[in-house]
C-alpha cells in the first residue's frame, strides 16, 4: 500500500518509458504546473472517459501554463494503441511495477465488481510550478472529474 501525498510536500520524482519508449522525467515539466493523472487501465471506459476529456481540455489548459501527463501499469505498446485509437495528446507514461503508483498514493485497495483487489487508484495530482503538490486526489470518478479540476484550478 502506498501513503497520500499532502499539500506543500514534494512530489516525488520520476523517469518513465512514453507510448514510444521515450523516457519522461517530472523534471521536464520543471517551471510549469502539471496534472500527473494515474488511471487503472487503457482503452476501458472509465479511463477513456477521463483520457478523452484531458484531451479535449489539453489547450485550455496548456494555454494557462497547465500540463497534463497520465500514468498506468500499462506497457508502452499498449500505450501507444490506446493513444493512437482516441488522438490522445499527451504522455501516457508505463509504470509496469507500480513504484511511481505507489511513491504518488496511487496503488492500493480498491472494490472492483464487489472484490477487495489491489491496484492503481484513479488519482490526480496537481504539481506547482515549484515542484510541490498543489492538490492530490484519489479514487475520483472519471466522469466530470476534468471539469471540476478546470473549476478547481480557475479555468
Amino acid at each position: 500500500m502506498s501513503t497520500a501525498l499532502t499539500t506543500g510536500q514534494a512530489a516525488p520524482g520520476f523517469i518513465l518509458p512514453d507510448a514510444s519508449g521515450q523516457n519522461i522525467s517530472l523534471s521536464d515539466y520543471s517551471g510549469r504546473q502539471v496534472v500527473v493523472y494515474f488511471y487503472p487501465k487503457a482503452a476501458t471506459p472509465g479511463c477513456t472517459t477521463e483520457a478523452c476529456d484531458f484531451r479535449d481540455s489539453l489547450a485550455a489548459l496548456q494555454a494557462a501554463g497547465v500540463d497534463v501527463v497520465g500514468i498506468s501499469t500499462d506497457a508502452t505498446d499498449t500505450l501507444a494503441s490506446f493513444a493512437n485509437e482516441f488522438e490522445l495528446n499527451f504522455p501516457l507514461l508505463s509504470d509496469v511495477d507500480h513504484k511511481i503508483a505507489e511513491a504518488w498514493g496511487a496503488w492500493g485497495e480498491k472494490l472492483v465488481n464487489n472484490k477487495t483487489v489491489t491496484g492503481t487508484l484513479r488519482s490526480t495530482v496537481v504539481v506547482n510550478v515549484d515542484g510541490t503538490v498543489r492538490s492530490a486526489e484519489y479514487n475520483v470518478s472519471a466522469e466530470g472529474h476534468v471539469a471540476r479540476l478546470r473549476g478547481e484550478l480557475g479555468l
